[in-house]
C-alpha cells in the first residue's frame, strides 16, 4: 500500500490503535473485507467505484466521505485509480455513544441501517476538513500537554461536520420523493422496526403490521435501501446488541434475553453470523468493561 504520512498513537494499556491518519494512493488497504475493533472515516480525493457494505453494494464518488463502526464489514471496489484520506479511532479514545448529544454522529453518520454508509463533502465543507485533518496531523507529529483532549476536539468538529452533512443531504432526498407512496411505507417500516426489533425478528412479522404482502415489502426494502428486510431487522438487532456489549457488564445471556432470545448460543451464533466475532470477542477488545 502506498500510505503517506501514516501517523499513530496507540493505547499503552492495551497495545492496540487508539487514534490513527493517513493518505493513500491505491486500494491495497481496503481491496479486502475489513472488520476492524475501531471506527474509520475514508475521505475519497479521487477515484470512483462502489463500496461494499455486509451484504448491500453503494456507488462511491470522489469527494466522499465513508463511515464505518467496529466491526462493520466492508471494502472498496474502485473503477480505477483512487486516493484519500483515512482517519481511524477506537471507541476507547472516543466513544460515540457516550457523546452522542455533543457530536450526534450515532444513527446519523455511524450505525445507520437505512442509508449509505456516504456523505458528499462539498468544496467549501472540504477546505474546512482538510483543514482539521491537518491541525491533526500537525498534533501527532508535535505532542505537547492534553494532546488527546486537543485531538478528540478535531475530531469531534470532523465528526459534526460529517453528520451535518448527511442529515441535510438526507432530508433533501427525503424531500425529492415525498409524494411517492413507497416512501411512504419506507417511513412506517422504519418506525415499526424501531419500536419492535426486540420482540418481532421476522419479515412477515412487519408485513402483517404494515398490511403488506411480505414480497411487497421486501421490494421495496430492495430498491430503496439495497437490503432485504431481514438484512434490515438484522442490522438493527446487532446494533442494540454491540451498545449493551460496549457500554454494559451485563451478562450475554441478559443481552440476548433482552433482545427477545431465549437462547444465549442461537444469539450468539446470530451476533457472529453478522460480525465475525463473538460478543464476548466484541465485549474484550470494543467494550469498555474488561474486567
Amino acid at each position: 500500500m502506498k500510505t503517506q504520512n501514516a501517523l499513530t498513537l496507540v493505547d499503552q494499556s492495551t497495545g492496540h490503535l487508539a487514534f490513527k491518519v493517513f493518505s493513500f494512493e491505491d486500494n491495497s488497504f481496503f481491496d479486502h473485507i475489513q472488520r476492524n475493533n475501531y471506527y474509520s472515516l475514508i475521505w475519497i480525493h479521487s477515484g470512483d467505484g462502489e463500496v461494499k457494505d455486509g451484504l448491500s453494494r453503494h456507488r462511491f464518488f470522489a469527494g466522499h466521505l465513508l463511515a464505518f463502526s467496529p466491526y462493520q464489514p466492508f471494502m472498496l471496489l474502485p473503477d480505477g485509480e483512487v486516493s484519500g484520506t483515512t482517519l481511524q479511532f477506537h471507541p476507547d479514545f472516543f466513544c460515540i455513544h457516550k457523546h452522542h448529544q455533543e457530536v450526534a454522529c450515532h444513527g446519523v453518520l455511524f450505525n445507520n441501517i437505512y442509508e449509505p454508509p456516504t456523505v458528499a463533502i462539498d468544496a467549501a465543507n472540504a477546505e474546512i476538513l482538510r483543514m482539521h485533518i491537518e491541525q491533526v496531523r500537525a498534533e501527532m507529529q508535535n505532542p505537547a500537554v492534553a494532546q488527546y483532549e486537543l485531538l478528540i476536539s478535531y475530531l469531534k468538529i470532523i465528526l459534526i461536520l460529517a453528520s451535518r452533512l448527511k442529515a441535510v443531504q438526507h432530508q433533501g432526498a427525503a424531500t425529492a420523493t415525498a409524494n411517492s407512496k413507497e416512501p411512504f411505507v419506507l417511513q412506517s417500516l422504519k418506525d415499526a422496526i424501531e419500536s419492535n426489533y426486540k420482540e418481532k425478528h421476522s419479515a412477515s412479522d412487519y408485513a402483517v403490521m404494515l398490511n403488506i404482502t411480505p414480497k411487497a415489502l421486501g421490494r421495496i426494502t430492495r430498491t430503496h435501501l439495497n437490503k432485504t428486510l431481514t438484512t434490515l431487522i438484522s442490522e438493527r438487532i446487532i446494533i442494540e446488541a454491540k451498545r449493551e456489549l460496549y457500554l454494559t457488564s451485563k451478562p450475554v445471556k441478559q443481552i440476548a434475553w433482552e433482545l427477545g432470545y431465549q437462547d444465549e448460543y442461537y444469539f450468539s451464533r446470530f451476533f457472529k453470523t453478522n460480525t465475525d466475532v463473538s460478543p464476548q470477542i466484541y465485549r474484550n477488545t470494543v467494550g469498555q468493561d474488561r474486567q
